[in-house]
């Protein structure tokens, strides 16, 4: 039986020596690889699955099509705004969902006592979870995202600019707070049900014009739920510069990279080993 105490385990620092840096980079990228390559083994699940998410996408684009067709603008909002909201959000979600998938299962290896495998490597152990699986029909919601901006997009060299910083903010609140509602169950066992609950919630609000909400549930989608963050950034970065959102936006993006980073560490002092064996490449 391999017994794995986290408490005597510190992260690895991949930083350390020359030329760890880029050992470390060739090891996500192989990591990344290897995930593709497994979900390309059946093609044609492959592409039904990531068709059938853009074609859920486009169920919801033909409906705001068609308010819009009958109402040229709400609460300030037109038609590309929110356009360019479903491109920032469903592919802030895909580039998150791809890249680092297993940011939605870490409650659950916490609470089955999964972790044990990535702790026995020298490999930065949030770092190895999060790239260690990858969603195939969040792919669908990346090529969705530049379908939408290639038809919508201001496809000049300061618009694709733009429209990078919306994409990495939007996937970094993304990942980070589903890090972040994941970790509860370090300290309270199994907590999936609350941890999806919370990541729905940012992911079904994000798809909505902030404009729509007033008063308490407004402050939420800038508080509780980072939401805001990420369905006004349409409005405060796309259509002009809004200098206070976007630092704004920026600041509070940076908070939830460090509160995911040291929630998941200081919580990882807790682990209890779930006595698995097992080996990755």
């Amino acid at each position: 039986m391999l017994m794995v105490d986290s408490r005597k385990l510190t992260p690895i620092s991949e930083f350390d020596q020359p030329g760890k840096f880029g050992r470390l980079l060739r090891f996500v990228w192989q990591c990344w690889k290897l995930n593709l390559a497994g979900a390309m083994e059946f093609r044609m699940s492959f592409f039904l699955t990531a068709g059938m998410m853009i074609i859920n996408n486009v169920v919801w684009i033909v409906f705001w099509g068609l308010y819009f067709g009958r109402f040229p603008v709400l609460n300030g909002w037109e038609l590309q705004d929110v356009m360019m909201l479903w491109a920032v959000a469903a592919g802030g979600f895909g580039v998150m969902a791809t890249f680092f998938g297993n940011a939605m299962r870490i409650s659950n290896l916490i609470a089955t006592g999964q972790l044990d495998t990535y702790l026995t490597q020298p490999k930065p152990v949030l770092l190895h979870v999060l790239i260690s699986r990858m969603s195939v029909s969040a792919i669908g919601d990346v090529l969705f995202a530049l379908i939408i901006y290639a038809a919508f997009g201001d496809k000049s060299m300061i618009g694709f600019i733009k429209f990078g910083l919306a994409m990495l903010l939007s996937t970094l609140i993304f990942l980070f707070f589903t890090v972040i509602v994941n970790c509860p169950a370090f300290w309270l066992g199994s907590s999936d049900g609350l941890s999806f609950q919370l990541y729905n919630g940012l992911l079904t609000f994000t798809t909505y014009p902030t404009s729509i909400f007033r008063g308490m549930g407004k402050i939420a989608l800038f508080t509780v739920l980072p939401a805001g963050f990420i369905s006004y950034l349409p409005i405060g970065l796309l259509r002009q510069v809004d200098i206070p959102f976007i630092s704004g936006a920026i600041a509070v993006t940076g908070l939830l990279c460090l509160g995911g980073i040291y929630l998941f560490y200081t919580g990882l002092r807790r682990y209890a080993s779930g006595n698995m064996m097992g080996l990755r490449r």
